[in-house]
């Protein structure tokens, strides 16, 4: 598998996008096929232990994760009973499982040939390849769900696991199926004539600097488009249209997908949510530039904020 450092747009698509793994849907029902993979050498294990993963750092600028495989991990059928596990498809024609190790208090005893020791994702995302960064938004938002799904939300009964750990099933009759999720935010660039708005949300702190996009959930009922509308609207007191779509981009913190659009405001004029925004500013390109001379950050380069922004400024 060739990886290559990270850039924001890089081949038009964004970070935690463009995952290498086959995700072989047509094989998770096949219980024989997984038992085996689940017991073979070379099968590719990704280690998760509280929302950590086992990441090698080489230097300031660069890191990787480690993907140990099954005949190195000592990984008994103790552990996998207990563990939540899902096979999340081949990498490189392998089968690769997501194991959580939470119930353990040292896994890294599980791995004892690992080089990698069990990390943050946030702070380092940003030195991992795309490729990889891709494989543990996967990885996160299969383990983050099957966590918090342990009981049927119908009638109150465990769950249990089925079709490879995509599916799970309540203990009752009759039985409730119920499928991971995932929860769709929009994120809009407001722009006006040649300026861009970029704001500060309470949810980020009061020592954040970080000026990004506007975003919010979409609602029941709602498509995208008017999700953006609604947002600006309560956030900023903006109208707008020409919502026009960009691009998205899974958000593994824990499961979200950003669907990033434009839209036009026909006014100046704003009406900030002191519960939402802190501040709001409209910005020129130079503006934008020259940000740390203004005294506000731009988003990290791994998110779709920031490379939203760029291809204004392009």
């Amino acid at each position: 598998m060739t990886m290559t450092p990270y850039r924001p747009g890089r081949n038009g698509g964004n970070f935690y996008s463009g995952s290498p793994v086959d995700r072989a849907a047509q094989d998770r029902a096949d219980a024989a096929r997984i038992a085996s993979y689940l017991a073979c050498g070379d099968t590719l294990l990704v280690p998760c232990w509280h929302g950590r993963h086992l990441i090698v750092q080489d230097g300031d600028d660069s890191a990787r994760i480690e993907l140990p495989a099954r005949r190195s991990a000592l990984l008994t059928p103790e552990i996998l009973d207990r563990s939540n596990w899902v096979f999340l498809g081949y990498l490189d024609g392998r089968p690769l499982f997501v194991v959580d190790l939470s119930l353990l208090d040292q896994p890294e005893l599980v791995f004892p040939h690992a080089r990698g020791t069990f990390r943050e994702l946030r702070p380092l995302a940003g030195l991992l390849p795309p490729d990889e960064a891709a494989i543990l938004a996967q990885a996160r938002g299969m383990v983050h769900w099957r966590a918090h799904s342990r009981f049927c939300g119908t009638c109150g009964a465990p769950n249990r696991p089925d079709q490879a750990g995509h599916r799970l099933a309540c203990t009752t009759e009759p039985t409730h199926l119920h499928f991971p999720r995932t929860d769709p935010v929009v994120i809009m660039l407001v722009q006006r004539q040649d300026r861009v708005l970029l704001a500060r949300g309470t949810r980020f702190g009061t020592e954040s600097r970080t000026l990004s996009a506007l975003a919010g959930f979409v609602e029941p009922g709602e498509t995208p488009e008017e999700a953006v509308a609604r947002e600006v609207m309560e956030e900023v007191g903006l109208p707008v249209d020409t919502i026009r779509y960009h691009s998205a981009q899974p958000w593994p913190y824990p499961g979200t997908l950003m669907l990033a659009f434009t839209a036009i405001a026909h006014t100046d004029a704003l009406h900030l949510d002191p519960e939402e925004i802190v501040e709001a500013r409209w910005l020129t390109r130079d503006d934008v530039r020259n940000h740390a001379a203004l005294g506000f950050t731009l988003p990290g380069p791994t998110t779709i904020a920031r490379r939203m922004i760029d291809d204004w400024l392009e």
